[in-house]
């Protein structure tokens, strides 16, 4: 008999409420009351009579059994996706070349590509994971069916776009000297995120210096965790049990915002179609989504956008 407990509504909520660590955030991004998502998360508990969730006064954290839970949810939900796709659909075939900025790819995208593959394994998938200037000129030359990446680095217009609010992290265990200059790590260029940095820090009176400067994301962050400096990074890269944010720019500085955007050939085959729509219902769970051709001016915070 399938316990009541492996819902997958209320799988899901857990497994939201454990990706924002916010209970406030999860709902938010799911567009719904948090009252709401938290009479699932006790009915969940209630079910499974454990506790999974722990508060702090940084959000949430899953416990032990939460943990333990959270992996079996995970492998639960995606089991689900693929055996629905694989009864739902006929095989597809071909190659779906995708390029993911390698800030991006540390988000859920991997993850949907996973699911596709599994659910369609006669689909061949080649996935470049690099940073925007480079995706930007493999896109340009003809060597990518889908790109996601830094809108500034493309000269297309992107199916869809979304920003994401960029913050100051640095190690756990650091605490910047206010009287002393601000070691910074940084972008390599060609980065508008650098300029950025800059402005704010400039606006703020704070002097600085570049202490490490690379184009990979992931010796970005280990500089910051290892203690080499400060960085401008989305929240999908800040590791909270080894950074933590700081409050650098003026108190009335709108919020900095980063532009990404997923870009696709208009010649769509039906392998293509279906990359797409697996790629897009995974960006509705990053930040601030929009549709491209909308229309719509943006209001709110300011965005900027890298590479």
């Amino acid at each position: 008999m399938i316990s009541d407990a492996f819902d997958p509504l209320l799988l899901r909520a857990f497994v939201s409420v454990c990706q924002y660590g916010s209970l406030s955030r999860a709902a938010e991004q799911a567009g719904r009351a948090q009252s709401a998502l938290s009479t699932q998360i006790r009915r969940l508990e209630q079910l499974l009579g454990k506790r999974l969730l722990h508060r702090t006064g940084r959000g949430v954290v899953p416990t032990t059994d939460g943990e333990l839970f959270l992996s079996y949810a995970t492998r639960i939900l995606a089991l689900g996706e693929t055996v629905a796709a694989r009864l739902g659909e006929r095989a597809l075939s071909g190659t779906v070349r995708v390029g993911l900025s390698d800030d991006i790819a540390v988000a859920a995208l991997p993850a949907a590509l996973g699911r596709l593959r599994r659910a369609c394994p006669q689909l061949q998938l080649e996935i470049f994971v690099d940073h925007g200037e480079a995706l930007a000129t493999r896109w340009r030359e003809g060597g990518l069916d889908i790109a996601v990446g830094a809108c500034s680095a493309f000269d297309a217009e992107p199916l869809q776009s979304w920003a994401v609010e960029l913050r100051w992290a640095c190690a756990i265990d650091e605490a910047p000297d206010p009287q002393a200059p601000l070691d910074l790590v940084v972008f390599a260029e060609p980065c508008s995120w650098r300029r950025t940095m800059f402005d704010a820090l400039a606006r703020a009176g704070r002097d600085f210096r570049i202490s490490l400067s690379s184009q990979n994301i992931s010796a970005v962050v280990a500089a910051v965790e290892s203690g080499l400096g400060v960085a401008l990074l989305p929240p999908e890269c800040i590791n909270p049990d080894t950074m933590r944010i700081l409050a650098l720019a003026d108190e009335g500085d709108p919020p900095i915002m980063a532009r990404f955007g997923l870009f696709a050939l208009r010649r769509q085959s039906e392998p293509l179609l279906k990359t797409i729509d697996l790629l897009q219902q995974s960006l509705q769970n990053l930040a601030y989504p929009e549709a491209a051709r909308s229309g719509r001016r943006e209001s709110g915070p300011v965005a900027y956008n890298r590479r």
